[in-house]
């Protein structure tokens, strides 16, 4: 197997720390990214992998945290990138940076630090993996004249909008770059039994601290290992660029959004706009 340069966002915790502990004896080159210095530290000695510390609510550790990522990979490159840093959150609540707190942590700040990493990724002929969500295709209903959800804000809502750009966000990547041997998947991992949600007022909530949790989620090991089965697959055999998965199976069931490639382009250019970035 072929020595890869991995770098795992939203590691501390849930199926992104199980992943990490699951790819520990690959002998791939792991870099790992969490919101915790302890939890991430924690992880990454298990895991003897690098790691970096970074709260996706302040765009400008996301703009430190590629400079750091960059110089560690240096001339290597960078084979996997995989966004899977994310949450559900509460009532509407700003960032530092002005913006809604879910469609930031989701989208925003992953587009930001995977456009800032192109030329690592590029360089590499890399695989970027978004961990979106059936909300996406529940919940979400995307204007990029109101990415914040200002004039109707829920939880879901917001969720399901954030899940859905990171589908839109693979399409458009692998439309941008596959040419250049990039190549962009976006899956939803089952619906995992961890402490997602638990600062959410979300209906989600309920489900995920009910005891109907014990019978509707899949364990943070399955989780771990769906998200494991991407970032070892080989693009366009194991899976196929721009594509969007439910678990491990290509999946026809998605929001009709998903699949406008006007409202792919609206949103890269928007999102550009929005964290400071020129239009590719």
């Amino acid at each position: 197997m072929t020595r890869k340069t991995i770098v795992l966002t939203g590691a501390s915790d849930g199926i992104g720390a199980a992943a990490a502990r699951q790819l520990a004896s690959s002998g791939h080159r792991l870099v790992l990214v969490g919101r915790s210095p302890e939890k991430t530290r924690a992880v990454a000695a298990d895991a003897g992998a690098e790691y970096f510390t970074a709260d996706f609510a302040r765009l400008d550790d996301v703009r430190a945290l590629a400079a750091q990522i960059a110089d560690a990979v240096g001339d290597d490159g960078i084979d996997v990138l995989a966004n899977n840093a994310g949450g559900i959150f509460g009532d509407r609540t700003p960032t530092v940076d002005g913006f809604e707190k879910t469609i930031q942590v989701n989208h925003l700040a992953p587009f930001l630090l995977t456009n800032l990493l192109l030329p690592q990724l590029l360089h590499a002929g890399a695989a970027v993996i978004n961990t979106s969500s059936v909300g996406h295709r529940l919940f979400g209903r995307i204007d990029v004249d109101d990415l914040d959800n200002r004039r109707r804000f829920s939880a879901n809502k917001a969720y399901g909008d954030a899940k859905l750009a990171n589908i839109l966000f693979a399409k458009s990547l692998h439309t941008k770059f596959h040419a250049d041997g990039l190549s962009a998947v976006a899956f939803h991992p089952g619906t995992v039994r961890t402490n997602f949600a638990s600062d959410s007022s979300s209906v989600m909530r309920l489900v995920y601290r009910s005891f109907l949790g014990r019978f509707l989620l899949t364990s943070t090991e399955e989780g771990g290992g769906i998200l494991r089965w991407f970032i070892e697959g080989t693009p366009d055999e194991t899976w196929f660029s721009g594509a969007y998965y439910d678990e491990r199976t290509l999946s026809s069931k998605v929001n009709p959004q998903a699949e406008d490639a006007e409202l792919a382009e609206s949103l890269w250019r928007r999102s550009a706009d929005l964290v400071g970035l020129p239009v590719h």
